[in-house]
């Protein structure tokens, strides 16, 4: 069955799915989405995210949205020098280029590999809600990781339907910090 945003399953049939979420505006809307369909727990994984503050203020707006949503949140540790040390020699690429290949499929194999060893259905993310994402990217690298975990991945566009002006009305409804900038030390220092 296709809901026009993302493949689910059929109806009555909750699969339990692993969300990750890079910050709390997308979270809010997408898991608001995803939990009609399923069984949803939020993951917070993103070493990429600088400085560790930014990452310590992130991770409390997701606290936020998990609570007022009545989902559990899983968190991951911060490890910023893995980040970095894969990031490294993409430091020059622009926004959606290599370097956000390799952050993705850090954050997605992290995930499919949670999603497996905790007894998930299947794992999906949140990030391609935003129109600085790369959506084909995002399901090809899913799609990899679901075959070397052997876990179903779900598929997705949430910018569908207005979905990022969407998540952006409903961010500012519930008062979430809202980041300028992805996340990483590159992206940040290329904001406008």
């Amino acid at each position: 069955m296709n809901s026009g945003n993302y493949v689910c399953c059929p109806p009555n049939y909750r699969l339990r799915l692993l969300a990750h979420a890079c910050c709390a505006p997308d979270a809010l809307y997408v898991f608001g989405l995803l939990r009609k369909d399923f069984e949803v727990t939020g993951y917070f994984y993103n070493p990429n995210i600088h400085p560790e503050e930014e990452f310590r203020l992130r991770l409390e707006e997701m606290k936020k949205v998990a609570e007022r949503l009545g989902l559990p949140l899983l968190e991951a540790a911060y490890d910023a020098d893995r980040w970095m040390k894969l990031a490294e020699k993409f430091k020059d690429e622009p926004e959606k280029g290599r370097r956000c290949d390799v952050c993705y499929a850090m954050r997605l194999q992290k995930t499919a590999a949670q999603a497996a060893t905790s007894g998930f259905d299947c794992f999906t993310t949140v990030m391609s809600l935003s129109p600085w994402k790369k959506v084909g990217t995002l399901n090809r690298i899913g799609r990899m990781f679901a075959r070397r975990f052997k876990v179903r991945y779900l598929e997705a566009d949430f910018k569908k339907k207005d979905g990022f002006r969407k998540s952006v009305a409903l961010s500012r409804a519930h008062g979430l910090y809202r980041q300028d900038y992805c996340g990483c030390l590159y992206s940040r220092r290329n904001r406008k």
